[in-house]
């Protein structure tokens, strides 16, 4: 089984494209979406890992939408590694993660929610719509 699983942070901001050629399912291009993951290993050997990921279709679209350099981001799918010629006749061989899904770890919102104040009385205002406390 090929499946992979990253927790990372965004290296850079993606990089979207289209493909030359039109997809006979929809007619239309396909967006194509690169970027580099900053990956933290575990345990006595600490550092990062920088895996090249690339999404497709709705994905890569999304993915270019919503995340940019520093977000953090969990991605799911597979590894795929290739090989080709470079312009000098040298052979380069590639790895990368060709993410199937992806969810947000990260709220975008990064404002604080202000505390509560405290009344004249020395007791915290409740704000509306609490309905409940944790005790009685």
């Amino acid at each position: 089984m090929n499946k992979i699983l990253l927790i990372g942070r965004l290296t850079k901001d993606t990089e979207l494209r289209y493909s030359q050629s039109v997809s006979a399912q929809s007619g239309e291009q396909l967006a194509i979406c690169r970027f580099n993951l900053a990956v933290d290993r575990r345990g006595k050997d600490k550092g990062a890992d920088f895996p090249s990921c690339i999404a497709f279709g709705k994905n890569a679209e999304n993915i270019n939408k919503f995340f940019k350099k520093g977000n953090k981001i969990v991605i799911e799918g597979r590894i795929q590694t290739g090989n080709y010629t470079d312009k000098n006749g040298n052979k380069v061989y590639t790895t990368d993660v060709i993410v199937e899904s992806w969810e947000f770890v990260e709220s975008g919102n990064k404002e604080e929610t202000p505390a509560p104040a405290a009344s004249d009385d020395g007791f915290m205002n409740i704000p509306d719509g609490i309905d409940e406390l944790p005790f009685n």
